[in-house]
């Protein structure tokens, strides 16, 4: 059950896409929206840079953090009443977005953030959160939506497609979205190149999470896609041909080292999925 939806709260342009999906889920599923906006800079911080002669921080300039995050939080709530969530709740964070976010999630059911590419788009570099979303997933306990700048309002999760690997990561977020997928009208569940990995699969890949999902009253499609392409174009390939609303994922099936040097299904999918996407690690 979704109860509590944790959204992102920055004032940057991508800010409407990400609250336009958390206030429809909201809507949808009965539950109480959150907004946390940061600072950026903590409390202990404040104390340390206003005693150091390298970077002091006056008063004046702490409090004109607080009053802009203010401003960020009333037009959240306005914005979240004009989408048709009422008393939607605003919290401050005096700490980086990364670490208030985290903070907060603990009291969240879902956590709704934007895409990395997304949130370079038109924004200070220097404010941006770099791997937010892969942060939030992997150092919290709560599922993380990743929602595309591009994202207009269309029905999560109408169709959805599910990558399925065998892994515990994709295992966890299978779980995590079955609030979602409980309402989609056929679940996808996307196999690329099983072949490769046919110890976590069984004798026929697919079947038995396919007859696991079925038993909670979803339809479910499997579709097997063997290609030389790379396993993250291929889903968000599939994820197209579907007209999916939602994507769902495991977060960092290998190594973290070799995934953000190297790239990886992950990576590729949290930058450029065509739709909102949900990861858990």
């Amino acid at each position: 059950m979704l109860k509590t939806i944790l959204v992102h709260v920055d004032g940057g342009p991508c800010q409407q896409s990400r609250l336009r999906a958390a206030t429809l889920l909201a809507s949808a599923h009965g539950a109480h929206l959150v907004g946390s906006a940061a600072t950026g800079l903590s409390l202990a911080s404040y104390a340390v840079f206003n005693g150091s002669m390298a970077m002091p921080v006056s008063n004046r300039d702490f409090q004109e953090l607080r009053e802009a995050v203010t401003v960020q939080l009333d037009d959240f709530v306005a914005q979240a009443e004009r989408l048709g969530v009422s008393g939607a709740e605003a919290r401050m964070v005096e700490d980086a977005d990364r670490d208030g976010l985290l903070l907060q999630s603990r009291y969240a059911d879902l956590v709704v953030v934007s895409q990395d590419s997304s949130q370079d788009n038109g924004r200070d570099r220097a404010r941006a959160e770099r791997g937010l979303p892969q942060y939030l997933a992997l150092h919290g306990a709560r599922p993380v939506l990743v929602v595309p700048d591009a994202y207009h309002g269309k029905p999560i999760p109408g169709n959805a497609l599910v990558g399925w690997d065998g892994s515990m990561p994709a295992q966890r977020a299978i779980q995590a979205a079955l609030p979602l997928l409980a309402q989609a009208g056929t679940v996808h569940l996307a196999l690329v190149n099983p072949d490769l990995q046919a110890g976590l699969h069984g004798d026929e890949p697919g079947a038995d999470m396919a007859h696991y999902l079925a038993r909670h009253g979803l339809k479910v499609d499997v579709a097997v896609e063997r290609t030389r392409a790379p396993e993250g174009e291929a889903l968000m390939d599939m994820a197209r041909d579907c007209r999916a609303g939602l994507m769902v994922t495991g977060a960092f099936g290998h190594s973290r080292y070799r995934e953000w040097i190297l790239g990886g299904v992950t990576r590729d999918v949290l930058d450029r999925a065509p739709a909102p996407l949900l990861i858990a690690h």
